[in-house]
């Protein structure tokens, strides 16, 4: 041992180097556990709290999608050579369909082929053989049947591409949140005292021409949309991708941005909760540095 090691050693206390030592550590563990009950508190900052709207996003199926007797039988009965194989999803209960079809069009659709393709009834009833008119109408309800199973595969939305779900995501965005029908339901928040005793006249608001999309409320959840769609990708062995990493943090960010300007403006109103609620935001996708690991 070097002099100089010995003076340093004679002179050091070794029971206050490992009272020290203790400290830090009880410091450092608390540290991590005071940042993990923040982290709860706030939540994800670029996921949110997952809610059944949410849950449908992320899904080939909406919210509102409904299960019919159909639907089950399909997935609970034995599979035979004169019936369609089970789908995993099926044009009948959703509420949202590819190729920009709604529900109307495609029962209007269905029907009109059916009645195209019906059997012709003969005109001397004499001479026509009930048994092959029967044969006839049932094999014609067969293929009718197999062809509306197939039209239903082909328009749902579990098995359209990404890029059509997320157009269909934003529709069902803008039909939720989109103030030509919260307006109907929703109070919007209270006027200020500033704005009871103003004297300047307040200004009649411009009636809105169709589908309101510029809404605060309805480009947050498009972008939460959007958000997810990036995230998703980000996660596992994509992390080094630089481009994606650089839109992600751009979207959210932008997101942060207009719900400040929201929160400033209809923070205790019904529509601020009804976005916070459904979307699953927390306090973390406005407060504080968002950043992406």
């Amino acid at each position: 041992m070097k002099p100089r090691e010995r003076r340093r050693g004679h002179y050091e206390d070794l029971y206050a180097r490992d009272q020290a030592r203790k400290r830090k550590a009880a410091n450092v563990a608390r540290q991590a556990e005071l940042k993990e009950q923040r982290a709860a508190v706030l939540g994800d900052p670029i996921r949110g709290v997952t809610t059944p709207f949410i849950r449908s996003l992320d899904s080939e199926l909406p919210s509102e999608a409904t299960t019919t007797v159909e639907d089950l039988s399909h997935t609970t009965s034995s599979p035979s050579p004169n019936e369609p194989p089970p789908s995993p999803a099926h044009a009948t209960s959703e509420a949202y369909l590819n190729y920009y079809l709604s529900r109307p069009e495609l029962e209007n659709s269905l029907e009109y082929s059916r009645s195209l393709s019906e059997p012709l009834i003969a005109t001397d009833r004499e001479r026509a053989d009930p048994a092959v008119e029967a044969a006839e109408a049932k094999t014609h309800d067969l293929g009718h049947k197999l062809a509306t199973e197939a039209i239903s595969r082909i328009v749902s939305l579990a098995n359209a591409s990404s890029k059509e779900r997320t157009r269909a995501n934003v529709q069902r965005i803008i039909d939720t949140f989109g103030r030509h029908s919260t307006d109907n339901h929703l109070k919007p928040k209270a006027p200020s005292l500033q704005s009871t005793y103003s004297t300047i006249a307040e200004q009649k608001p411009t009636p809105r021409a169709g589908p309101d999309t510029g809404s605060s409320e309805v480009q947050i959840g498009i972008l939460t949309a959007k958000i997810r769609i990036l995230a998703d990708r980000y996660e596992g062995a994509n992390r080094n991708d630089k481009v994606n990493k650089r839109n992600l943090r751009l979207l959210l960010h932008r997101r942060q941005k207009l719900l400040k300007y929201m929160q400033k403006k209809e923070r205790g109103s019904e529509r601020w909760f009804n976005m916070i609620e459904k979307m699953g935001l927390t306090e973390a996708t406005w407060k504080g540095q968002i950043a992406v690991q």
